[in-house]
């Protein structure tokens, strides 16, 4: 499974991916916009938007990539591991109910 982080901190983000290898997930961290961002987003199965950390520009593009290829959404203003944590705890439950 393959989730796709937007926002946080730089500082955070081998934490964040090292939360996301105890649920057996590949976590992609887009700590800021980068270009052809929808291109890497398109094919993810879900998406952590944390809004506290990230530009307007990037949300909204984060948010109309994700709507239209259906990928399931999560936003969160805080940007920590534990909220990382607990989505992701979310989306495993998700998986699993499927």
């Amino acid at each position: 499974m393959c989730i796709g982080l937007i926002g946080g901190m730089d500082r955070l983000e081998r934490y964040y991916v090292r939360e996301a290898d105890r649920f057996d997930i590949q976590l992609k961290v887009f700590n800021q916009w980068e270009r052809n961002l929808s291109k890497k987003i398109n094919s993810l199965d879900a998406l952590i938007l944390f809004t506290d950390k990230v530009s307007h520009m990037a949300k909204k593009e984060a948010m109309d990539v994700a709507r239209g290829n259906q990928i399931p959404i999560f936003l969160h203003h805080s940007s920590g591991v534990s909220t990382l944590r607990k989505c992701l705890e979310l989306i495993k439950n998700r998986k699993k109910g499927e």
